[in-house]
């Protein structure tokens, strides 16, 4: 199995479904079809994708999360840029939706010019505006605590390498995006994103960043750093963690200067707490590992979930859910999504 290569690209049902008779297990072993609500009591439905993700950044210490504003759905122009200056919030700025997943719709703002299209296409949506934040790296801790016990574990570190091209002094970035194994993947994205300096010729070495958004799905490229997991960066997490109320499973999206800051828990901001369903991305780094070892992470992070869940039972810090609020939340996705197809489609056709 070590052979099979860029299984990082393949369709996430194909990392999930193999499990479903390991979720049926841990859900008779629970007694509840939704005992994985009770994981993280301080998140609305435990972070299962339909919690608000500017509720779950109040959770942060104010220190270490971006300065964020939380725009209605249907919020005119004029209040937006209002609260903007209330904030005094410079461009560039990064706009998101406040239910979203897989970097849906993020996008970074550079005037106001992009801040009022943003608003045309996405303004039936509750929506973050948030301080764009220029540290140079970006990284995904997946950082878990089972109730009762003193020690928190770091199960998982991933590197965020972003797209980029390496200028030659000969072809253009249009055509070394095309020339890039990786980058051709996400041509038409990167295209969309580099419209304005697609013809121009980097002088030879000059190496060109072409997004920056820290999401696989945007092009990013995963990379398992968890050789570099220590009793350092645990204790600053784990001090960070305990400050996070009602959170003791999930991943931080965080941005830093370097790993020595990341390492010491300072100068970083976090630019999102993601809880359930959460991923130990380091899986997606298809050169350390496999497709048969990432449904072997996959079945040990759901059975650190239950370990989890159970204890917050036992100790009545939180509650199982009946199935029937598992089904109620897919059938809200499901509408969520079907919404967000028909704003792409929209647009696709204006």
């Amino acid at each position: 199995m070590k052979g099979i290569k860029n299984y990082e690209y393949w369709p996430s049902y194909l990392f999930y479904i193999p499990l479903i008779p390991y979720a049926i297990y841990l859900a008779i072993k629970a007694r509840s079809g939704g005992f994985f609500y009770a994981v993280n009591p301080g998140i609305e439905n435990s972070g299962d994708g339909t919690e608000s993700k500017y509720k779950t950044l109040q959770l942060i210490p104010e220190a270490l999360k971006p300065v964020s504003i939380y725009i209605p759905r249907n919020s005119d122009t004029k209040t937006v840029l209002k609260a903007l200056n209330d904030q005094e919030l410079k461009y560039p700025l990064i706009m998101k939706p406040d239910l979203g997943f897989r970097g849906l719709f993020v996008s970074k703002i550079n005037n106001i010019q992009a801040l009022i299209a943003y608003l045309k296409k996405h303004n039936s949506l509750h929506l973050i505006l948030q301080e764009y934040i220029d540290y140079p790296n970006e990284c995904g801790l997946l950082f878990y605590k089972i109730p009762g016990q003193k020690k928190g574990v770091i199960s998982s570190l991933t590197f965020k390498e972003f797209s980029a091209v390496t200028g030659n002094g000969t072809h253009s970035i249009q055509e070394l995006i095309l020339r890039n194994k990786r980058t051709k993947r996400y041509a038409t994205l990167l295209f969309k994103l580099n419209a304005q300096q697609l013809t121009s010729i980097p002088e030879k070495g000059a190496v060109i960043r072409l997004n920056n958004i820290g999401n696989h799905a945007k092009g990013t490229r995963f990379i398992n750093a968890n050789h570099l997991i220590s009793k350092k960066l645990t204790k600053s997490f784990q001090q960070i963690a305990s400050q996070i109320k009602g959170w003791d499973y999930g991943r931080l999206d965080i941005k830093y200067q370097n790993f020595s800051d990341l390492e010491q828990g300072k100068n970083i901001k976090i630019l999102e707490i993601n809880g359930l369903i959460s991923e130990p991305t380091h899986m997606y780094d298809s050169r350390t590992g496999n497709y048969i070892n990432c449904l072997r992470t996959l079945k040990k992070h759901w059975k650190i979930i239950f370990t989890i869940a159970k204890a917050h039972k036992r100790h009545q810090t939180s509650h199982f859910k009946s199935f029937r609020s598992f089904i109620k939340t897919l059938i809200k996705l499901k509408h969520y999504s079907t919404s967000i197809r028909k704003i792409t489609k929209k647009h696709d056709i204006e």
